[in-house]
């Protein structure tokens, strides 16, 4: 038979009401603490969840929309937010919005209906309207790598535009002038990092030209299909620098169907530091965002919200990225 908080009061020899502040998050005695965790240990009691959230209007649980679950990067940003939230004891609810804002709005609804006590958003859509549901049933909404149109959410993010930009200039500093830029169009980080190519170029004297650009879904078939634009081209470019991860992977696939090499035919630069370019050769340049920061800041403001319990204004953190250096990009002139 399952243990009860009166065995725990008979092992510890405390009021009912000590035990129930305990199990319920509130601060008691050192002493009595000690006592409790050590019956709870040696009866081996389990909380009841739902209980405690009756009383609480807590369930300890924080829900995560995703906008692909097939993403690699979203699949590492949600081990580092769970590893975070296990830490601090909560529990993780994942939806998948399948790049659908359709789909989106209904799984903030499915999260609010659960009443979890917050939110972390990785959105499809570039509006932040289906998130105002949330707002509305007072549940804490933190956003990962884009801002709110608004700027009415919290927000964990890196400066896209300035990291693309950072990137084109070092191929810009390797010689290259005809570079290539295969990127999503549909999406705040796409577009982002677009201007941030164009901003490159045009310190450089130079403007971005539209034959160079592949504008597309965020998926490996439109990388895969952009980088067969750009290779088709009479003079194609000496450089591409594909604007995420998905991208990259699927510019590969097509680049190692024809019988040009990296970098002695074209030189490449992409944009995550995942498992990719850790196993093809050679090994390639990579913008790097600090994925695992952005997930423990991310649950590290969401808990400050909802122990809050108040609305305050908005906060914005901008992390840094870098180049990680590879074999993929080819001073110009150097076979």
């Amino acid at each position: 038979m399952a243990a009860t908080i009166r065995d725990i009061k008979e092992r510890t020899g405390l009021s009912l009401a000590t035990i129930s502040k305990y199990l319920n998050g509130g601060n008691v005695l050192p002493e009595n603490r000690i006592k409790i965790e050590a019956a709870i240990k040696e009866l081996h009691y389990e909380v009841n969840e739902i209980a405690r959230g009756l009383v609480t209007n807590r369930t300890r649980t924080v829900g995560v929309l995703a906008y692909s679950v097939e993403s690699i990067f979203n699949g590492t940003l949600l081990r580092h937010i769970g590893n975070s939230l296990r830490k601090a004891g909560y529990g993780l609810m994942i939806c998948d919005s399948c790049d659908d804002p359709k789909i989106e709005a209904e799984n903030v609804n499915f999260l609010i209906g659960k009443k979890v006590d917050g939110i972390i958003a990785l959105p499809v859509s570039t509006k932040t309207d289906c998130l105002k549901a949330a707002r509305k049933a007072k549940i804490p909404v933190v956003l990962i790598d884009r801002p709110s149109e608004d700027a009415s959410f919290d927000c964990v993010r890196i400066d896209n535009r300035r990291a693309a930009a950072q990137a084109v200039r070092f191929l810009l500093q390797n010689g290259h002038r005809r570079i290539g830029i295969i990127c999503s169009h549909s999406e705040y980080t796409g577009e982002e990092r677009y201007k941030g190519y164009g901003d490159a170029l045009r310190e450089a004297g130079a403007e971005p030209q539209e034959g160079l650009c592949a504008a597309g879904t965020h998926s490996i078939e439109f990388g895969f299909e952009g980088m067969g634009r750009l290779l088709s081209l009479k003079e194609r470019p000496t450089a591409v620098f594909m604007t995420n991860y998905e991208l990259a992977l699927g510019a590969v696939m097509a680049l190692n169907r024809t019988k040009l090499h990296c970098p002695e035919d074209i030189s490449l630069m992409g944009f995550d530091d995942l498992i990719m370019s850790h196993v093809i050769h050679p090994r390639l340049h990579m913008v790097v965002q600090p994925m695992k920061e952005m997930g423990e800041k991310a649950v590290e403001l969401l808990l400050e919200r909802i122990g809050s319990g108040q609305r305050e204004m908005a906060m914005e953190i901008v992390l840094g990225t870098r180049v990680s250096e590879g074999d993929s990009v080819a001073k110009l002139g150097e076979k």
